[in-house]
């Protein structure tokens, strides 16, 4: 607001005001400039919680998110899901099932807390209690791996 009444007495004759006009300016640009790179990074930091979590947050990270940040999320949520059905066939393909390439296709995991019946592909249920362990298959247990109900196993 000073800056535009400056500008207001500048027309009219004071030049002398014209170096502190272009200093605000400036300094108005750098401030903007800094202000978008926050907001770009808070959305892809916002984009690596859908891979790292999945499609549910937890409360404790919603919480720190403002209104627009979880609408974004979910928009996000929504926009990825649509292209994992789009591609792979009829079941599509889940693009967040293996986020570092698996060295076996089973591995052994220790449940951290009782969680209930699991199901695997074949029909086999398991039973998965507080500090049981299993040899499952990755791709089946690696969302319960990141959501802290299991935990992998190393030999």
């Amino acid at each position: 607001e000073r800056n535009q009444a400056d500008v207001s007495e500048a027309k009219s004759g004071r030049t002398d005001l014209i170096f502190l006009i272009r200093f605000r300016h400036c300094c108005l640009l750098r401030n903007q400039r800094c202000l978008l790179a926050y907001l770009y990074d808070r959305l892809l930091r916002i984009r690596a919680l859908r891979w790292e979590y999945g499609s549910v947050l937890p409360n404790t990270i919603q919480f720190h998110m403002s209104s627009e940040e979880v609408e974004w999320f979910n928009q996000y949520k929504k926009s990825l899901a649509t292209y994992m059905r789009s591609v792979g066939g009829e079941e599509g393909l889940d693009l967040t099932q293996d986020i570092k390439p698996p060295k076996s296709l089973y591995i052994e995991v220790r449940c951290l807390r009782d969680h209930g019946e699991f199901e695997i592909d074949d029909g086999t249920t398991i039973l998965l209690k507080k500090n049981s362990q299993h040899f499952l298959p990755r791709w089946k247990c690696e969302q319960l791996i990141r959501q802290g109900v299991l935990e992998h196993v190393l030999s």
